[in-house]
C-alpha cells in the first residue's frame, strides 16, 4: 500500500464537506444588478445581443424592480436609452429635472426607499458625439468634462442616487465629483469610481443596448489599455486619495488579475462588472448545448469573487437570485 501523510481529496469525498472547507461563496447580497430605461410606457424590448436582458419603460422597470427585491437582490444600476434628437456636445439633457432619467430615479427611490440606487456618470449616453467626454476638433478635453460630470452627479444624487458611478475615466474626475457632492450637501451620498476600465471588446451589446457608440473614433485615449496592470495601481491610489467609496474594475473576466491586484494593494471595497459580452458569449455558447449556462455562469460569477471583488454588477444577477430559490 502506498503510504500518503497527505490526501487532499479526504476533503473532498462529500458535499457536506466540500461545503466546510469551501474558501469563497456567493449570495444575492453580492450583486448589482445593471438595468437599462427606455421611454414611454408598457415597453419592453428585448436587447438583440443580450437574451433575457431588457430596455423598460419607468412603469414596467418599477416592477421589474419589485420582483428583483423579492429575490432578494437589492442594488440596481439603472442606464438610460436616450432619445438620440435629446443629444448635444454638453449632454445637457443630464440635467433636465422632468427629462427621462432624473424622473426615474425619483420615482424608484420614492417607491422603493429600502434600494441602493447606483447611477452612471459620463457623458455618451446624452452625447451627440457618443464619448464619454466634451469633443472638440476630435479630441476628448479632460477639464472641460469635469464640470459636465459634476453637474451631472449632482443633479442625480438630487434625485435619490445612492451611489454615483463614474465611468469616463477622466483625470481628477473623483476628487471634482465629491467636491461638488459635498459642497451641495450630499455628503452621503457614496462614489464607486470605474477605477480600471479597460478600452475593451467586451462592450458591444451594452453599447447596443443604450444606442451610445462613439461617432468617430475610439475610447483609448481615456479608457485603459488592455495591455498593462500596474496602471491600475496609479488609478486606484488617485481615486483613493480624491475621495471614492469603491473601486471597479470593468470588464471584469478577463481581468480577474487586475481585480486581485487592487484587492491586495487596497482597503477600499473593490467591485467588479461582468459586463455585456461576457454575458452574451455565455447565452450563446448555451444556445447552441455547447456549454451548461448555468454552471458556467456560477463558475465566473465565483471567479470574480474569488479574485477579490466584494460587489459584482452582472446582468446574471436575477436568474442567480432565481436558481438560488
Amino acid at each position: 500500500m502506498i503510504q500518503l501523510t497527505q490526501r487532499p481529496r479526504r476533503n473532498r469525498k462529500s458535499a457536506t464537506i466540500r461545503n466546510l472547507v469551501q474558501e469563497n461563496s456567493l449570495s444575492v447580497n453580492d450583486f448589482i444588478y445593471p438595468l437599462f430605461l427606455i421611454d414611454g410606457k408598457n415597453k419592453k424590448s428585448e436587447v438583440q445581443s443580450m437574451p433575457g436582458i431588457y430596455r423598460y419603460s419607468l412603469d414596467l422597470l418599477l416592477k421589474e424592480i419589485e420582483i428583483c427585491m423579492n429575490l432578494g437582490i437589492q442594488a440596481f444600476d439603472v442606464f438610460p436609452n436616450i432619445a438620440e434628437k435629446l443629444k448635444d456636445k454638453t449632454a445637457s439633457e443630464s440635467l433636465n429635472k422632468r427629462g427621462l432619467y432624473l424622473t426615474a430615479l425619483r420615482e424608484i427611490k420614492k417607491r422603493f426607499p429600502e434600494a441602493a440606487i447606483m447611477t452612471d456618470v459620463a457623458m455618451d449616453p446624452y452625447s451627440s458625439d457618443g464619448h464619454d467626454g466634451y469633443v472638440k476638433n476630435g479630441e476628448i478635453l479632460n477639464d472641460k468634462t469635469l464640470d459636465i460630470l459634476a453637474k451631472m452627479a449632482v443633479a442625480q444624487a438630487d434625485a435619490g442616487a445612492d451611489i454615483i458611478g463614474p465611468s469616463d475615466m477622466m483625470d481628477g474626475r473623483v476628487g471634482y465629483i465629491r467636491e461638488q457632492l459635498d459642497v451641495n450637501g450630499f455628503t452621503n451620498v457614496s462614489i464607486m469610481s470605474y477605477t480600471a476600465k479597460y478600452a475593451s471588446a467586451f462592450y458591444g451589446p451594452f453599447r447596443d443596448a443604450l444606442n451610445s457608440a462613439p461617432k468617430m473614433g475610439d475610447k483609448k485615449t481615456y479608457q485603459m489599455n488592455p495591455a498593462n496592470s500596474l496602471e491600475a495601481l496609479t488609478e486606484a491610489e488617485l481615486d483613493t486619495i480624491e475621495g471614492a467609496d469603491f473601486l471597479m474594475v470593468k470588464p471584469a473576466l478577463s481581468y480577474l488579475d487586475v481585480i486581485k491586484l487592487l484587492k491586495d494593494n487596497s482597503t477600499l471595497p473593490i467591485a467588479a462588472y461582468n459586463v455585456s459580452g461576457e454575458y452574451a458569449m455565455v447565452k450563446a455558447a448555451a444556445a447552441k448545448g455547447w456549454i451548461d449556462g448555468d454552471r458556467v455562469r456560477d463558475e465566473i460569477l465565483l471567479s470574480i469573487k474569488r479574485a477579490g471583488a466584494s460587489v459584482i454588477l452582472s446582468y446574471f444577477a436575477k436568474e442567480f437570485a432565481i436558481s438560488r430559490k
